[in-house]
């Protein structure tokens, strides 16, 4: 299955759901863990705008960072070779470079992986705390490159709204896993809730589109999610 890249400087909305259908989530303990990593993982490549975790799948609207916005991770060079030997041997991406403080390798940090390192990390902990084994999350995960406000701001809605169509709630104020709380609120958020307030031009006409029916299924079509 082709798969569309993550370019720098864009933005996805960005699914995926467990396998078989299966939950990703089973009690408050985990989406709280799930989010926790998400910053760890997600953060230092992407910026979010809005977000929402069901009990089997999630949905994401981020912005990949450009690639001088995303920052090196350190890499401990093997000590029998030098940096260009380890280049040209594949041991570390040509993009590498030499931290001349701490004499290891500074790699920079890829969009793709993180998601990988994200869905890894969270599945192990996962089936560790269940009991399970095996793989949680449906491969690969679906992105879609979103290239205009007023489909941003579809997505927002569709986003947002997803607890309301699949029956857990009759607003999406009283779902406690998605971003639409942080975006009436006015607590610190590392959600650029700025950014998604200006789409909609105040906080009031937010709210009230929120409250109005949305083509759920035309929009579901055109992020090609598959039920």
């Amino acid at each position: 299955m082709q798969t569309e890249p993550l370019i720098f400087g864009q933005f996805y909305h960005i699914y995926n759901r467990g396998i078989d259908r299966c939950d990703l989530f089973r009690e408050p303990d985990n989406y709280e863990y799930f989010l926790g990593q998400y910053d760890k993982y997600i953060s230092p490549v992407a910026e979010t705008f809005a977000w929402v975790l069901m009990p089997n799948h999630f949905h994401l609207l981020v912005r990949v960072k450009e690639e001088g916005e995303i920052g090196f991770i350190p890499v401990k060079p093997l000590p029998e070779f030098s940096t260009a030997e380890r280049i040209e041997k594949g041991g570390v991406s040509p993009s590498a470079v030499l931290n001349p403080n701490g004499g290891c390798i500074l790699k920079k940090y890829s969009p793709v992986n993180q998601f990988s390192h994200l869905f890894n990390s969270y599945a192990q902990a996962f089936n560790k705390r269940f009991g399970r084994t095996g793989s949680l999350f449906q491969h690969p995960f679906k992105r879609k490159l979103i290239t205009n406000e007023r489909h941003l701001k579809h997505v927002i809605l569709y986003i947002h709204n997803n607890p309301v169509h699949h029956g857990f709630c009759s607003h999406a104020m009283e779902y406690p896993w998605s971003s639409y709380l942080s975006c009436i609120s006015i607590k610190p958020t590392k959600l650029k809730r700025e950014t998604v307030l200006g789409w909609f031009d105040s906080e009031a006409n937010f709210k009230q589109l929120h409250h109005k029916k949305i083509e759920y299924e035309k929009i579901e079509r055109w992020l090609e999610i598959d039920g």
